[in-house]
Order: structure tokens, then sequence, then C-alpha cells
């Protein structure tokens, strides 16, 4: 798991051979984006962008990816992700979806809270299991990308 900001996003392209293009899009973000997917390399790396009221932790579950990276960037508003080892999930309550490409889990106590406002990012690779899209400190309405990039 990596969290950053946007400013530093140059030097993580380099892990991947599609983050180049996942931030370069990162870069033209204004808010003003329709709502939706956007293919940036087909099915390799695309964005989905979203608006959404940050929910109270009870409503949390961790999910988990296999073929895709995520890179969750907040443009504007605030909330927390959390953020534990894929080997610390205890209570599965979907299996893994290929349709869905995600599992989830039970929130586990022993967690780290990854506090993002506007022009944050993280990447959560397929052995990060994270719950995000959680209220910090009150509900907030924010505006968000995630780019989804393929393993390689």
């Amino acid at each position: 798991m990596i969290l950053d900001t946007l400013e530093n996003s140059a030097r993580y392209e380099s892990l991947n051979s599609r983050f180049a293009k996942a931030f370069a899009y990162l870069r033209t973000v204004d808010g003003t984006q329709p709502l939706g997917r956007f293919d940036l390399d087909g099915d390799d790396c695309f964005a989905l962008v979203q608006t959404y009221e940050t929910k109270p932790m009870e409503k949390a579950k961790f999910e988990a990816h296999r073929k895709y990276i995520d890179v969750q960037f907040i443009y504007s508003g605030r909330e927390t992700i959390l953020w534990a080892p894929l080997a610390a999930m205890k209570e599965e309550t979907m299996a893994y979806n290929e349709e869905k490409e995600a599992a989830l889990w039970k929130l586990i106590p022993d967690v780290t809270p990854l506090h993002m406002s506007g022009g944050h990012f993280a990447i959560l690779y397929p052995e990060d299991a994270h719950a995000p899209c959680i209220e910090w400190e009150k509900p907030e309405q924010v505006f968000k990308v995630v780019i989804k990039v393929a393993v390689e």
C-alpha cells in the first residue's frame, strides 16, 4: 500500500507499466468529469469516476481484488480508507466474485486508517485489504476517481 499526494506521483510510475497513464489521467481531473467508466488502456487500465457521501464505519466492509491494483484518488472531500493485510482477514462475507472482481470481509479490530483529502491517492495491491468510503469525523460528499490497473 502506498499513500501520497498527486504532486509526488511521478516517483511511482516505474512500479507498473500502466501507472504513467493512470497518473496522467488523474492530473487532468478537475471535478467536472462525468461519472462512470473511462478506458485509458481498455480493460488493462480504466478510470471509475464517482461521487458519494461517506458512510459510518459500522457499514464498512473490507474488500480485496485479484486482477487489478486500485489507485484511489480523492479530488474533493475527505474520507477514511481502512487498510489491513489480506492475510489478516478473518470472516468472509462474500467469496471472490469474478464478475465483481472482489471478495468481502467483516471489519477486524487491528487496522490502519488512511485519512485522505483532496489531492491524496492510495495505491492498493491485491494483498491490501481495504475498506473505502468511510467518514472522517463526519459524513462528507466526495469526488473520487478509482483507476483500475491490471496486475502485470
